[in-house]
């Protein structure tokens, strides 16, 4: 019995100790967890800081050139085409012949037309002989005039047909391409072919909402395309949009003239200059340290270990960086990465 109680005793004692360790090491683990927890508590963010920087104030903005007059020229009317003028290069003027379309239909029309015509002419004559002896009525005669005038018109009509055969171009230019050989059947509305004129080109831009203050009609922009190194063109400023878009930028309408040797390109790139090129020391931060879009005004800066979300006010963009012009003072840092994960008042680590 002694045995019976001792071993109790003993396993009794055994479980205690057991129970000891694991609360000992549960306390043990709670607290290292909770450390880690503070630890891990810091979002890992990077920064920069708010501060005078030397900027270009010179405003640049790209686009794509575009010619000033580009057309699809189609049949007007179904034939065969019997000759192609031109090739796809050639320097047309207005007014050429580029193609000639058989017309064996609107020729028979024509002749149709011209003989109705011819008869109706006739009757007005007879008729108005016939009046001057009292044979028929004026109303007889008025009717023949009225015949005459409609022969007259559906004349008119066929030979317009008749024109359209012959394909010509609406206005000087290149021909860019051409859809059709000699021998290709072609509907009304057929394209056949396209016609650009590059002397003058268009470039479309965008200007953001704190320089399109600077641009007016008629202004005078220098113009470059960086496939043409050294070579620079004057663009008049045609047009402003009187509304922006979603992002607040107004597109603007540069008009170009090309030099003699048309070295400018449709779809090339071109690069426009606003102003004079200026060096001063603006206080800026880097575009990266915005909330969303440079439009949301909003910025984290770090105050005692913590993000502090800032109402800005932003102003000119220089590239990397963009222009403060209240909101933030010098010397202050601001999140640059990161921000995604940050509130108002998180606790936040700068890494390298």
């Amino acid at each position: 019995m002694k045995r019976v109680i001792i071993a109790v005793i003993i396993i009794a004692a055994a479980l205690a100790g057991i129970m000891f360790l694991l609360n000992k090491n549960k306390a043990k683990n709670e607290q290292q967890t909770a450390v880690v927890a503070q630890k891990n508590a810091a979002v890992a963010i990077r920064a920069d800081l708010v501060d005078l920087r030397d900027v270009n104030t010179q405003y640049i903005t790209n686009g794509v050139f575009a010619p000033k007059q580009e057309v699809k020229l189609a049949a007007e009317a179904a034939g065969r085409v019997i000759k192609v003028l031109v090739d796809e290069g050639d320097f047309v003027r207005a007014g050429q012949t580029l193609a000639i379309v058989n017309g064996d239909k609107q020729s028979v029309n024509v002749n149709n037309a011209q003989a109705n015509y011819n008869n109706a002419k006739s009757e007005l004559a007879r008729f108005e002989s016939a009046y001057a002896s009292g044979g028929v009525t004026q109303q007889q005669v008025d009717q023949a005039k009225l015949q005459l005038e409609n022969a007259k018109n559906n004349l008119k009509t066929a030979e317009l047909s008749a024109s359209d055969l012959n394909v010509t171009a609406s206005f000087a230019g290149v021909i860019n391409s051409r859809k059709i050989e000699p021998g290709s059947y072609v509907n009304a509305g057929t394209e056949m072919f396209e016609i650009v004129n590059i002397s003058t080109l268009k470039l479309m831009i965008n200007v953001d909402e704190k320089n399109i203050g600077q641009v007016k009609i008629g202004q005078s922009i220098k113009v470059e395309s960086a496939v043409l190194a050294g070579k620079t063109f004057n663009g008049i400023v045609k047009f402003i949009a009187p509304k922006g878009d979603a992002s607040l930028n107004f597109p603007v309408e540069l008009e170009i003239q090309n030099n003699s040797s048309n070295d400018l390109k449709a779809g090339m790139y071109g690069t426009a200059y606003f102003g004079s090129e200026t060096t001063m020391q603006l206080l800026t931060v880097p575009r990266s340290a915005f909330v969303g879009s440079i439009s949301s005004n909003q910025i984290f800066s770090i105050e005692n270990g913590k993000a502090v979300l800032k109402k800005v006010v932003s102003g000119r963009s220089f590239g990397d960086y963009i222009e403060i012009v209240s909101g933030l003072e010098k010397g202050t840092q601001v999140i640059t990465s990161g921000q995604i994960n940050l509130l108002d008042g998180t606790p936040v680590e700068i890494i390298k």
